[in-house]
C-alpha cells in the first residue's frame, strides 16, 4: 500500500497478526488539497490479509488509536470510533477498511 497524507487526517495501519510494530501511522504533512501544498513524500508498506486500515478526519480525536478495538466489522469499528472519539464540535468521518487478500 502507498499512501500521504495532508492536513488534518489520521490515518492508522493496523496489523492483523503479531508483529511489532503493531500499529502504523500516516506520516502528515501541513496543508489543504486543492492549494499550495509542501513537498510531498508517499510512504509504502506491505499489507496482509487480516490487516485493518483507519483514516479519520480531524473531527475525531487522535487518541482513538491508543484504544483502538479492531474487532467485528469495519461499520462497527468505525461507529466505535465516532462515538468514544467524535468531537461534539466539528464533523467527523472515519474510514475503516480490512484487507481480505488478493483475488487469485
Amino acid at each position: 500500500m502507498t499512501w500521504v497524507g495532508v492536513g488534518n487526517v489520521e490515518g492508522r495501519l493496523v496489523r492483523g497478526r503479531a508483529r511489532n510494530p503493531r500499529q502504523e501511522s500516516l506520516l502528515l504533512r501541513p496543508g489543504v488539497a486543492g492549494q499550495e501544498l509542501p513537498a510531498l513524500t508517499a510512504a509504502t508498506l506491505p499489507v496482509e490479509r487480516g490487516d485493518l486500515l483507519v483514516f479519520a478526519t480531524d473531527g475525531v480525536r487522535v487518541d482513538f488509536a491508543d484504544s483502538l478495538d479492531v474487532t467485528g466489522t469495519c461499520s462497527s469499528v468505525a461507529e466505535r470510533v465516532l462515538r468514544s472519539h467524535g468531537r461534539q464540535t466539528d464533523d467527523a468521518l472515519v474510514v475503516v477498511v480490512r484487507y481480505l487478500g488478493s483475488v487469485s
